[in-house]
């Protein structure tokens, strides 16, 4: 009946940048198109994501790509793809909103065509008969997704969890997941991001009642941070706000710009004059205040981290102020994240995150669910998906905990192909599975060779030796002089004096015969001055020489 194919580009062995392919007959969809942030070993880079850059090498092989829901790491990469490939996106009323927001700061070559869809709706793409099946997550209008091909069905469960009280009052529909299970699924793909905590997700609900809790005990101004997306929590932010009687300020681009297209679409309703704008702030008592903003995960230009800096221009952080850091700390970002509280513990606030306060609920299943899960769908195959690489181990292994055979449990490495051809499954390379770093609105050259000198000036400063000479006699005029930045507090202190006297030699040295091939001075220059800093301060300053012919 064919092969079915899967072939994980991004978020496998990561948390970010969601991207894979699902392959039938040589066609094929993308289930989700996201992004990761960088860490302090990207220094200089906006966005990570995948590198899908040789789909631009198989015309007609990507029929569409299908959206989950609405977070970054499953969306954040859609500019840059529709840079590249005019593909239909196919998602829900809020994920489209989301996307179509972002792309308003892009140009694209062509006008991008989007495809609204409705859980339980069917339609086909190419080989695959596709319905979008409900689910919850900590964002509105999830789903995962079921493609049915002529070798079998394979689902997806997007972010999951199964949360019996969600926000908007809409369940995730695990009947239509049993439906499924009860006819026969080839391949089963779930989320795993949570496979180490025992039991079940709370419900975003208990968040709700924890607003409801902390603020009237407030002295001043609450400040909640949260992902912009995340709708429900400013949601629940803005309800909690009116029991005490506090006016609501929404600030950040991101969240302002999300909040709009939720409120446009009908998915978050807001009391009327609740909404207070930032000018207005200064003239407020700050316990009437309440502000919504991002910066949950440490970003060092979020609101919250100028405000912890203290160069916030609208919001000074004084004593008993009270901030929430409402979301769950990325792995990577633990870092960033203890320096911003650190530093707002320094200007006297009250700080509540999620290791000392239930102010977040995590959106994604925890073991006792992903076993429900499992129990419905009851695949032939099981593929962990979305986790560090630890996690899709463990999923793999509660899978067979609940009775799969180990031969039908996959754990696959980005850029890995896993066929199934009736009986036959072979697990073999398809791409690199390699990463984009991107800078501002397009996908950079910024290549390993870019990446490693960042590191390196980051690290090691650079040092620029310059001399002037006459390119007639064969003599230096002037120089060398030596600027420094990021190395030395001051080019007149005793190593750079000493290096200086250190590089006039070995120039004169060099010109001692009147040499008049000038690059070969610099790179002299540039080796021996590297020699000379690594004897002497077990540094490496990247040295640039300069050499100004008169």
């Amino acid at each position: 009946m064919g092969t079915l194919s899967f072939i994980p580009l991004g978020g496998l062995g990561e948390i970010g940048k969601n991207m894979a392919l699902l392959e039938y007959d040589g066609q094929a969809v993308m289930i989700d198109a996201g992004l990761m942030f960088p860490d302090e070993m990207h220094p200089g880079v906006d966005y990570i994501i995948p590198d899908f850059n040789f789909l631009a090498e198989k015309p007609g092989y990507l029929k569409a790509v299908l959206l989950t829901h609405g977070h970054e790491d499953h969306i954040g990469a859609i500019p840059y793809l529709l840079q590249k490939l005019n593909v239909p996106v196919y998602g829900t009323k809020l994920t489209l909103g989301f996307v179509k927001a972002k792309l308003e700061e892009f140009s694209l070559p062509q006008p991008p065509t989007f495809i609204e869809v409705d859980p339980k709706q069917t339609f086909d793409v190419g080989p695959f008969h596709i319905e979008y099946i409900r689910v919850t997550h900590s964002i509105v209008d999830g789903c995962g997704i079921a493609l049915t091909t002529p070798a079998g069905v394979a689902i997806h469960t997007g972010d999951f969890k199964i949360d019996p009280t969600p926000i908007d009052g809409i369940p995730i529909d695990l009947n239509r997941f049993a439906d499924y299970g009860s006819k026969g699924v080839l391949l089963l793909m779930s989320d795993s991001t949570n496979v180490e905590r025992e039991g079940y997700t709370l419900s975003e609900k208990v968040v709700g009642d924890e607003f409801d809790r902390i603020f009237p005990r407030a002295k001043r101004r609450i400040i909640v941070a949260c992902f912009a997306s995340n709708i429900h929590r400013v949601q629940q932010v803005i309800e909690s706000a009116k029991k005490v009687g506090r006016k609501v300020c929404i600030m950040g681009r991101s969240m302002v710009r999300n909040t709009q297209v939720a409120r446009d679409l009908g998915f978050m309703h807001i009391p009327a004059n609740i909404l207070i704008q930032p000018d207005n702030l200064k003239g407020m008592d700050p316990k009437e205040v309440v502000i919504v903003t991002t910066g949950s995960q440490g970003e060092p230009m979020s609101s919250v981290s100028r405000m912890a800096m203290g160069d916030h221009k609208q919001v000074s952080i004084q004593p008993d102020d009270m901030i929430l850091l409402s979301a769950r700390t990325i792995p990577g970002n633990e870092r960033s994240i203890s320096n911003i509280i650190n530093l707002l513990y320094r200007r006297g606030a009250e700080v509540l995150y999620e290791a000392v306060s239930e102010i977040h609920v995590s959106g994604h299943a925890c073991r006792e669910e992903q076993k429900i899960m499992i129990a419905l769908v009851k695949p032939k195959y099981f593929l962990p998906v979305h986790g560090e690489y630890r996690h899709l181990v463990l999923h793999a292994k509660l899978a067979e905990e609940m009775g799969m055979p180990s031969e039908n449990t996959f754990v696959l490495e980005n850029g890995e192909k896993l066929s199934i051809e009736g009986n036959e499954v072979k697990i073999e390379k398809e791409s690199e599975g390699g990463t984009i770093l991107v800078d501002g609105k397009h996908m950079a050259d910024v290549g390993q060779v870019v990446l490693r000198d960042r590191l390196h000036l980051s690290q090691d400063g650079v040092v620029v030796a310059l001399i002037t000479v006459d390119t007639t006699k064969g003599i230096i005029v002037g120089g060398p002089d030596l600027v420094t930045r990021g190395f030395s507090e001051s080019p007149s202190d005793d190593l750079m004096k000493e290096a200086k006297d250190h590089i006039r030699h070995v120039i004169e040295e060099e010109i001692h015969d009147k040499v008049t091939d000038w690059s070969t001075v610099k790179e002299t220059m540039r080796k021996s001055l590297q020699k000379f800093f690594f004897q002497k301060s077990n540094r490496r300053p990247m040295v640039m020489p300069v050499v100004m012919e008169i």
